[in-house]
Parts: structure tokens; sequence; C-alpha cells
């Protein structure tokens, strides 16, 4: 029975190959194959398939009649498969990662592959922020308002999968514009063995936002992380936590090339740093300044860019002045017309 159960999920495997195959190779009828593809995986199994495929001996998942909702998807099946045999998978895998950039392909990530990232060694921190990134993405909303923040779901789940979660949405709450929810989901931060350590759940919070910081190269997704970090302001942190968030910052206001950040970048990290830091604030820009002066052939770009920084803010304020001056000017018209 059980290996009956195997040979059927192996053919469910090489469908889903087959279809993913063929969205490639298709560009007028991807879009519409990988949804027909997300619509497939969801469905319900009935109970013909049910017999074929699950078997008491199955780990993973409980038998139907010992489930409190009898519904069962052919993902939550699939998905405890790639866990068991991740060899099973791995070609699905790849497609997936070919068709990054597609309308449901994170979405299919999601319902496939949710157990096994948690639960199978993966090589390699890029792998890792690659697929961690696309479960997100796929599965925001419910991983996030309808596990995490919900206790009854987040008990159903294993202790370290919950731990495991948490820090994942910490990396990427910032990116989908999840941080007005950041005052419950730090309220249902779980406990970690090594808490005395590192500190309380916003401890933890900004140790994985740092270290997603660290690993981002895109300067858009950089400038959008840095414009959200505002809603750090006030949490309390531990010394170390805060010493590392402020040397994350100062680490993006470095000017060079072509590795080093962008001009939009280093100012963002120095208006974030000076609003979450503001002690030490003015020592800071002329330590930037003193190590600036150090390198020469940097001075043209920034006397350029300071010459420019000037017009804007006199035209501005001539333009703002010109304007109040303007309204001044209408305000006792208005009244008088009024008054008659």
């Amino acid at each position: 029975m059980r290996a009956r159960a195997a040979d059927h999920l192996e053919a469910l495997s090489l469908e889903i190959e087959r279809k993913l195959q063929k969205a490639l190779n298709s560009n007028s009828q991807r879009l519409q194959l990988l949804q027909q593809l997300f619509a497939d995986i969801a469905l319900k199994v009935d109970d013909r398939a049910r017999d074929v495929i699950l078997s008491t001996n199955d780990d993973g998942i409980a038998p139907v009649d010992e489930r409190e909702d009898t519904r069962l998807c052919f993902y939550e099946i699939l998905a405890n498969h790639f866990v068991k045999v991740p060899e099973s998978g791995r070609r699905i895998l790849d497609l997936i990662v070919q068709l990054w950039s597609q309308s449901f392909a994170a979405n299919i990530f999601a319902l496939l592959f949710h157990r096994w990232l948690f639960e199978v060694p993966l090589d390699g921190k890029e792998v890792s922020l690659r697929y961690s990134s696309a479960l997100v993405q796929g599965a925001t909303n419910y991983l996030l308002e309808e596990v995490a923040l919900v206790p009854d779901q987040l008990s159903k789940i294993s202790v370290q999968a919950g731990r495991g979660l948490f820090l994942l949405l910490s990396r990427f709450m910032l990116f989908y514009d999840q941080d007005h929810l950041l005052a419950s989901f730090l309220e249902h931060f779980p406990t970690f063995p090594n808490s005395f350590l590192v500190g309380g759940p916003a401890d933890y919070y900004v140790i994985e936002l740092t270290d997603q910081l660290q690993k981002l190269k895109v300067e858009p997704v950089l400038l959008h992380y840095l414009s959200r970090l505002t809603i750090l302001q006030g949490l309390e942190l531990r010394m170390s936590t805060s010493t590392r968030l402020k040397a994350c910052l100062y680490s993006f206001t470095s000017p060079g090339g072509p590795t080093y950040p962008t001009r939009a970048v280093r100012h963002a990290a120095w208006n974030t740093l000076d609003l979450l830091f503001p002690v030490g604030r003015y020592p800071r820009h002329v330590i930037s300044l003193f190590f600036r002066l150090l390198y020469p052939w940097y001075w043209p770009s920034s006397c350029w860019n300071f010459i420019m920084t000037c017009v804007k803010t006199v035209y501005y304020y001539i333009l703002n002045l010109i304007v109040s001056s303007w309204e001044n000017m209408r305000r006792p018209n208005h009244q008088r017309m009024h008054r008659d």
C-alpha cells in the first residue's frame, strides 16, 4: 500500500513538472498554464483519490477520519511528500526558479514547498534568501495574519517551525508593507532558548532585519526598507542589538564604487541613522566628512552635489516665499470682498 501511494505521488510530481515545463516553453499561454496548475494543486482530494494516495502509515498527515477538517488538498499531500523525498521535487523547484518573475509562481512554490523550506537543509545563504522571499511573497497575508498572529493556528505547528516562521517574517514584513502589524507581531513572538543572551522579541526582530539589509543589493529594495525603518523608533533594544543596527546603517553611508551603495541609498541611510540615533548625529557627519577628505577623487562629485543641493534649497525657498507672499496678498482681498 505504501509503495503504491509513493508511485501515485511520483506520478503527480511528474505531471506538475510537465505542466511547469510547458509553461516555460510557451510564452503566450504561460500565465494561463500557471493559473491552472495553481488551481489544480489547491483542489480538494476526493474520496477515491484519498484511498489511492494515502495510507495509514504515511507520516506527517493525519488519516482522514482523524482530521478535524476533512478537507484535504493535493498540495498538502505533495508538500509532505517533498519533505520525505526531497529528490522528487528538485526538478519542479528548478523549473519554478526559472519562472520566478511570473504570476502564480511564488504561490505555487508556497503551496508545494512550505514544509520543505523549514525541514530540509539548504545549501548557501543566497539560496535560503531566495526561497524564503518566494514563500513570503506567495503567502504573506496567510502566514502573518492567519498563522503568526492567531495563537490557535500557531499552536498547530511545531515550536521549532513557529520560531522559524517568526524569524522569516521578521525579514520581510517591511518589504510587504506590513509594518502596521509590528506591535501585535512582537506580542505573539515565541520564546527562544537563548533569549537571556539575545534579548526580547524586539531584539530578535531587529537582528533578523539587520541581517536581511546586509544581504540586499538592489537599490529600490534597499530604499524601500530604509524608508520603513522609522517604525523602529521607540523600540527598547539591548545595547548589542542597537550597536548592530547602527553599524549596519552606517555601512550604507560609505561612498565609492562599483559595489558601494549609491548616492540615494547613502542619503536614505544617513536620514534613517539620524532619526533612530539622534545622539551623536553631528560627530558622525564630521567624521564622515574627514574620511571623505582623505580621498581627493571624491571631491569633484561631492562639491557638485553640494552646489546642486544649495541651488535647489535656495530655489525652493524663494518659490515658497513667493507663494506665501501671494497668499498673504490675496487673503485681505478675500476678506474685503466677504465684508462687502
